[in-house]
């Protein structure tokens, strides 16, 4: 450890270069590290001098490894994992608990699984639940988590895989903007940044509504939040909204489109899924059945649950 001590011209180094080299950004690596941009710049930087090697090659598109960056990655990556499995064991010998790590988007951690949380605690009381949370797009690694929420299109590999619902979406209001549409024949659209609009011409195209308003956002658990706060209707990933639809937070404000892809529950091909993190697996495997059933009951013209549930043939 003390010749560990010398190669390094700070031990902050190894943190700061694991998440640059992971993210491929020195931004989002700031982000996480909650520093600035340019002191990451600076470390990364001082690295390179002490270890007399370029990690990174620095372009107009962001970052990539360089071959000894690559080498240095998987070295570190290997080395913070085995330490955190020893620390993850130590806390576990000492509490009882076990982390379990999501990765998983802000929408789903606030509008499906917060309203919840209690009752995953009491089904799993051994888990320590700890979440990655995407703003944005489902994507990124699984290095560092239990398991992530992707949306699989046919054909993806590289990851062993647990079918979690459809991509299925819906376009959704609160009741009382329901009631409010329907009275004056106007409707006002919540728009995801950055997500296709034809979903917006579709749904004015087969209606009378004069639409007098389009509200744009970045995340899109703020556009459900909007949604349920009566500003219009947004349009509802299946296995984001279910809870909403369910307990009628939410209502249908048009027809049910099912996508290509398939949301599952991915993890890192040939990781071995720890029995607390496959508990927590399952539980919302079940959770969002039991959602999909009580949504199916409440609109069963729409066929919300069987168009959710019916799992491709290549998946397990």
């Amino acid at each position: 450890m003390t010749s560990l001590r010398r190669l390094l011209p700070s031990s902050n180094a190894l943190f700061v270069f694991e998440a640059a080299a992971r993210e491929r950004s020195f931004t989002r690596a700031a982000a996480e590290l909650n520093v600035t941009q340019p002191a990451v710049s600076r470390m990364l930087g001082r690295l390179e001098r002490h270890l007399g090697t370029r990690l990174f090659q620095r372009g107009g598109e962001g970052v990539s490894l360089t071959d000894d960056g690559l080498l240095l990655f998987r070295g570190v990556t290997e080395g913070f994992r085995s330490i955190e499995g020893a620390l993850e064991e130590l806390r576990r010998r000492t509490t009882g608990l076990e982390t379990v790590t999501l990765s998983v988007s802000s929408a789903f951690a606030t509008h499906w699984l917060m309203p919840r949380i209690g009752a995953l605690q009491k089904a799993c009381p051994q888990v320590d639940l700890r979440f990655q949370l995407i703003p944005g797009p489902l994507k990124g690694p699984l290095d560092t988590v239990d398991f992530g929420m992707r949306y699989l299109a046919p054909g993806d590999t590289g990851f062993d895989t647990t079918f979690f619902v459809n991509e299925v979406v819906v376009p959704v209001c609160s009741p009382a903007y329901r009631d409010r549409r329907v009275a004056t024949g106007e409707a006002t659209f919540i728009h995801l940044d950055g997500s296709p609009t034809d979903w917006i011409e579709r749904l004015h195209a087969g209606g009378a509504d004069t639409p007098h308003d389009l509200l744009h956002f970045a995340d899109y658990a703020v556009v459900l939040q909007a949604a349920l706060l009566g500003q219009g209707i947004a349009l509802g990933w299946i296995n984001v909204v279910s809870h909403a639809l369910k307990t009628g937070a939410l209502v249908p404000a048009g027809d049910v489109l099912r996508l290509e892809r398939r949301c599952c529950l991915v993890s890192a091909r040939g990781r071995p899924v720890r029995a607390a993190a496959g508990a927590v697996r399952e539980w919302l495997v079940r959770e969002m059945s039991g959602d999909l059933e009580a949504v199916g009951g409440l609109h069963p013209d729409l066929r919300i649950r069987e168009v959710s549930l019916e799992a491709p043939a290549d998946v397990a």
